[in-house]
């Protein structure tokens, strides 16, 4: 009589162990269709975050291209007073 009941708690105790691990593993399938959004959703979401960081980078090169020529400008403008005051100095020393 008591190996009967060591043998029913001990089976008991595996029908409960087992039926806890498929429990816990049973919310691990889900809807293909589902899935296949989320990962279409994601996919979508990165090509997004690829073209907006292209956008940013086409957008600093262009500024970076505008302070370059303004800085050209700059310095021409001093080139071109400089040598206007040669000129002057010359012009007055004669």
């Amino acid at each position: 009589m008591s190996k009967l009941l060591s043998v029913l708690i001990a089976a008991a105790f595996a029908f409960v162990s087992a039926g806890s691990f498929a429990a816990s593993h049973g919310g691990a399938m889900k809807d293909d269709k589902k899935m296949e959004k989320k990962e279409e959703k994601k996919e979508e979401k990165k090509a997004e975050k690829k073209e907006e960081k292209k956008e940013e980078k086409k957008e600093e090169k262009k500024d970076e291209k505008k302070a370059e020529k303004k800085e050209e400008k700059k310095d021409e403008k001093k080139a071109d007073k400089k040598e206007e005051k040669k000129e002057e100095k010359k012009a007055d020393k004669k």
